[in-house]
């Protein structure tokens, strides 16, 4: 597979932006199963290698999980304060779990897992998300995770990109472009109004 067109510009945008920590925070938004809208902010964990796919983490037992596995297509908005830059980028999402056949997938899963700060693997060691709030005290103060292994609820979700929208808020006029990804999976350009 080749590296598709606006990976360049999301490359500048992190690198323009690297001394922001929170500009490798997106907002990621599916479908619920009442078909209303679902917007979480997530953190980018770089790209599934060779491939286009953006990379997040999730634990099994959120919400997320559910909603992707029934309707897999979602939406990023990602925007980049310094270069003032919003990325779009739509398509469809999976979720790559301790059951996954798919070795490449686990190598992905396990390394990504391996690259997570101590804090951040901990978290998926908490009591389930979203459920009502336990008792104060050891709940919230669990043994650490191995690092050599990822907890069961850890996932790795991927998004595979079919349309990206860039929008540059800096000039006059301001400049936008598409990129659309054909069956065969071919890239294309357009220029459009902002």
């Amino acid at each position: 597979m080749s590296i598709a067109p606006w990976r360049s510009a999301i490359a500048r945008a992190l690198h323009l932006n690297r001394s922001l920590a929170y500009a490798r925070y997106l907002q990621l938004a599916t479908v619920q199963e009442n078909y209303r809208p679902a917007n979480r902010t997530v953190v980018f964990r770089g790209f599934l290698e060779d491939t286009n796919q953006l990379k997040f983490i999730t634990d099994r037992r959120s919400h997320k999980v559910n909603q992707i596995q029934k309707q897999p297509w979602g939406e990023i908005c990602w925007y980049f304060p310094k270069t003032r830059e919003q990325f779009r980028l739509s398509g469809s999402l999976s979720v790559i779990g301790v059951n996954d056949s798919d070795c490449i997938l686990q190598a992905a899963r396990l390394k990504t897992w391996q690259e997570l700060s101590d804090s951040a693997r901990l978290q998926f060691a908490w009591p389930h998300p979203g459920q009502t709030r336990v008792e104060e005290g050891k709940a919230f103060e669990p043994s650490p995770p191995d690092f050599a292994k990822p907890v069961p609820n850890f996932c790795l979700v991927l998004l595979e990109p079919v349309e990206v929208d860039h929008l540059e808020l800096r000039g006059e006029p301001q400049n936008r472009r598409i990129y659309r990804r054909d069956e065969q999976e071919v890239w294309s350009r357009e220029e459009i109004n902002p």
